[in-house]
C-alpha cells in the first residue's frame, strides 16, 4: 500500500456544478487530515472547478488521470489538508 491509496471514493459523474464541488467538500469534511479521497468526475466544468476549489480550500490535488475505459471521465486524487 502506497501513500496515495484512497481512504474514500466518490463518483460525481452524474452531478452538475455546483453540486460536484459541494459533494466533494462534504466528503472531505468527514475525513481526517492526510487521508486520500478519490473522486470520479466528468470533463468540462467539474474537471476545471473541483480541483481548483479544493486547492483553494487547503487540500492537495495529487493527480488527475483520464480513465482509459471511460472517455471524458477522470480520476481526481486529493489529500485532505
Amino acid at each position: 500500500m502506497d501513500d496515495t491509496t484512497p481512504d474514500h471514493k466518490i463518483d460525481i459523474t452524474n452531478d452538475v456544478c455546483p453540486m460536484t464541488f459541494v459533494r466533494t467538500r462534504l466528503k472531505l469534511e468527514t475525513m481526517t487530515r492526510g487521508q486520500i479521497l478519490e473522486v470520479t468526475l466528468g470533463a468540462g466544468e467539474p474537471l476545471k472547478n473541483v480541483p481548483r476549489s479544493v486547492t483553494e480550500m487547503g487540500d492537495t490535488v495529487i493527480d488527475i488521470v483520464e480513465l482509459a475505459n471511460a472517455p471524458e471521465t477522470y480520476r481526481l486524487t486529493i489529500r485532505k489538508g
